[in-house]
């Protein structure tokens, strides 16, 4: 019996969603449908470990097709049915759950896993009609689910620590463990503002890890030095949303831009840099540049409609990303990150991103 949790069932049901709706809905960067736009769906391209199989509109069925051969016809109503059935399923469970007449579902239309085999960042390749264009591209698209907890779009690691150099500050050894043995809830913000009142200044070095450096220069030059800044306020200031994160940083102006006829410096390199992180950068990996999810992401809200983010419709795509991510704080232990250290008489604190998705 098949078991996963609300991100895995949201998987399959995009799935059967777009099947049984047979076109796909943009969305804007509110997160509603633009009603002028919809792109009709050709077909959906799924690989599982015994194939590659293909389902093709065809009217009102769904043909099945593995190698060029036809396995089965199922109208497209059925999917739109199954879709809502799996809808109520996953907004009724918590943790991992099995749903047994989808699965009896699964096994009639040649589907034996709830996550297809895929790259990194796209979870369903589909092939949809464009009609500004009047071409059909291929494309992958990553689907991200509000009916479970907001998933990440940077996950933490130790490559995504940021080293700051701390200055100003009386650096002995008993009020180094006295700020680093403060263990309240939001311990990592008390310690840093511990340290700004004390009068201690932070100023950014580099990133633990040489590659998410020179990802983040490959995007923009000034990045580095832009991202730490966001993770800096974040930490001290208990600013978390992105967008607003901005606005600070925009008032900071740790790069010294010239601001005097409102350039939106700030806005424009940080949603490149959430577009890269999108569409496939990842922290600890050489970034090239070459998109992993062509197509952009598919977004499951909460009452079962299932959004598009199209990379040809750049700006909705990036506002979105702007206005529903925040940074978060990942495990402190495991990153190892947030604690005063000493070397060579100097002292220093890493600070650690990571990206997640609002509701």
């Amino acid at each position: 019996m098949l078991r996963g949790n609300k991100g895995e069932w949201s998987e399959l049901y995009t799935l059967f969603k777009i099947l049984g709706d047979k076109i796909v809905h943009p969305g804007d960067e509110g997160l509603n449908r633009i009603p002028d736009i919809i792109y009709p769906l050709i077909k959906v391209l799924r690989s599982e470990n015994d194939g590659d199989f293909e389902y093709l509109i065809n009217q009102d069925l769904v043909i099945v097709s593995s190698n060029r051969k036809e396995l089965v016809r199922i109208p497209v109503v059925e999917f739109a049915q199954k879709a809502k059935v799996l809808l109520q399923e996953i907004k009724n469970n918590d943790k991992t759950f099995a749903v047994c007449e989808i699965e009896e579902f699964m096994d009639k239309i040649h589907c034996c896993s709830l996550k297809a085999s895929s790259s990194a960042k796209t979870d369903i390749t589909i092939v949809i009609h464009d009609e500004r264009t009047q071409q059909t591209p291929i494309l992958g698209f990553s689907i991200k689910s509000q009916l479970g907890n907001p998933s990440t779009l940077l996950n933490a690691g130790k490559s995504t620590n940021f080293i700051y150099k701390i200055s100003g500050l009386d650096s002995s050894e008993e009020l180094i463990n006295d700020i680093n043995s403060i263990a309240t809830r939001s311990k990592i913000r008390d310690r840093l503002n511990r340290i700004l009142d004390l009068g201690g200044e932070f100023k950014f070095l580099n990133t633990e890890r040489v590659v998410f450096s020179n990802n983040l220069v490959l995007i923009d030059s000034m990045l580095p030095q832009i991202v730490s800044e966001m993770v800096l306020q974040f930490y001290s200031n208990g600013i978390s949303s992105v967008r607003e994160l901005v606005q600070v940083v925009e008032g900071v102006n740790p790069v010294k831009f010239d601001q005097s006829h409102n350039h939106q410096f700030y806005s424009y390199k940080i949603k490149r840099f959430l577009t890269d992180v999108a569409l496939g950068m990842m922290p600890a990996t050489v970034w090239t540049g070459q998109y992993d999810a062509t197509g952009g992401y598919l977004v499951v809200k909460e009452d079962g409609d299932v959004l598009c983010y199209h990379v040809y419709n750049k700006n909705e795509f990036e506002n979105y990303l702007l206005n529903h991510t925040k940074l978060d704080t990942a495990s402190s232990t495991r990153h190892e990150f947030g604690q005063i250290y000493e070397e060579a008489g100097e002292v220093f604190m890493k600070l650690n991103l990571q990206i997640r998705f609002v509701k």
